[in-house]
């Protein structure tokens, strides 16, 4: 497949934004495949995702940033510039449970992800034969006598050592220290139940049992400082009812956990998502 750039932008709006993307690609050769924009007319925000191919371009890829930033300036765009044939490296973190890991690598052995995980890091031994039948190096890293600091800076380090881009937890069950979270701003994603925040904490499906819930889903978002308060990228549910029991929730809630968790990691990849205060943009 031929490789593409993709710019995405966002601004304040105004006339003439998307004549002046467009017309700063077709100026120097490009051929715009996909375009998508939305504007919030509440706060009077604009925002686009460009692709546009590279073959006929005649800059080289690493003047074309520079080239696009009187364009930016002019309207006072945030932006970022990416290429499709340049794949993210990914470290995951895991604990005790093995379906959003395992759903990750496979979806990255059949290509589906097009991604390169480069490591796997948990606080448990558990998952090591997997990570190594998916040829993944594989970091146990205990809490030893409650020193989460240590065992954090330890995890750090493995995924510096891997060349991480993009941190994905995959029901990770330790609670990010806001040094980490800085280390990979907007580049940690979580997945937990869409129970939040009405049941926090242990056994989330037993009591949405007992509380009777007809809906079982899951969110994606970033990673902020605040517990599970970063934006939301992906969401979904599936119908339950009194005949379910905890088990059968559990079981729909972990299908869910991993096609929402799969599509926001997809989507981060593709550079498909603007974040926009604490909300996205998803194109």
């Amino acid at each position: 497949m031929t490789a593409t750039g993709i710019l995405l932008v966002s601004c304040p709006d105004q006339p003439g934004i998307v004549a002046a993307v467009a017309s700063f690609v077709a100026a120097h050769g490009g051929n715009v495949i996909d375009l998508q924009q939305h504007t919030d007319h509440t706060d009077s925000a604009f925002f686009q995702r460009v692709e546009f191919e590279l073959d006929h371009v005649d800059l080289g890829r690493e003047e074309i940033a520079d080239a696009f930033a009187p364009v930016a300036d002019r309207y006072a765009m945030q932006w970022s510039l990416r290429f499709s044939d340049e794949r993210l490296r990914v470290g995951v973190l895991a604990s005790k449970e093995p379906h959003c890991l395992q759903d990750t690598l496979n979806r990255w052995r059949t290509g589906e992800l097009p991604v390169d995980v480069t490591v796997v890091v948990s606080n448990h031994p558990d998952h090591a034969e997997l990570a190594r039948w998916f040829g993944v190096p594989y970091h146990h890293v205990p809490i030893v006598d409650g020193d989460r600091a240590t065992q954090e800076e330890r995890v750090r380090e493995a995924l510096i050592d891997h060349g991480v881009d993009l941190v994905v937890l995959a029901r990770y069950m330790q609670v990010l220290s806001p040094e980490l979270c800085a280390a990979w701003p907007e580049r940690i994603i979580n997945i937990h139940h869409s129970f939040l925040p009405a049941f926090i904490g242990a056994a989330p499906y037993r009591r949405a049992k007992e509380r009777g819930v007809k809906l079982v889903g899951a969110t994606a978002h970033y990673v902020t400082e605040e517990l599970d308060d970063g934006p939301i990228i992906e969401q979904d549910v599936v119908r339950v009812d009194h005949r379910h029991s905890v088990d059968d929730l559990t079981l729909l809630g972990a299908d869910v956990e991993r096609v929402v968790l799969s599509r926001a990691v997809l989507w981060h990849c593709q550079d498909r998502i603007i974040r926009y205060g604490n909300q996205t943009v998803v194109f």
